[in-house]
């Protein structure tokens, strides 16, 4: 199926859960925060948020630095 990955389309398997995507992405899900659907999800919430067709998800990743 295809969502909406920070404004490009992604093509991503049709069960996956929002943490699933993180995990594809080797992202660490204490260092991201996202939002679904103009909405803000909750860190607790990402291994029960199914994503679905045309899904838009922005993932913003913090980085450390000095």
């Amino acid at each position: 199926m295809e969502i909406f990955l920070n404004g490009k389309p992604k093509d991503i398997s049709d069960a996956i859960t929002l943490e699933g995507l993180l995990n594809f992405l080797k992202l660490e899900t204490a260092h991201v925060a996202v939002e679904l659907n103009q909405e803000v999800v909750t860190k607790t919430a990402f291994p029960g948020t199914n994503l679905k067709a045309g899904d838009k998800v922005e993932v913003i990743h913090f980085v450390g630095g000095g």
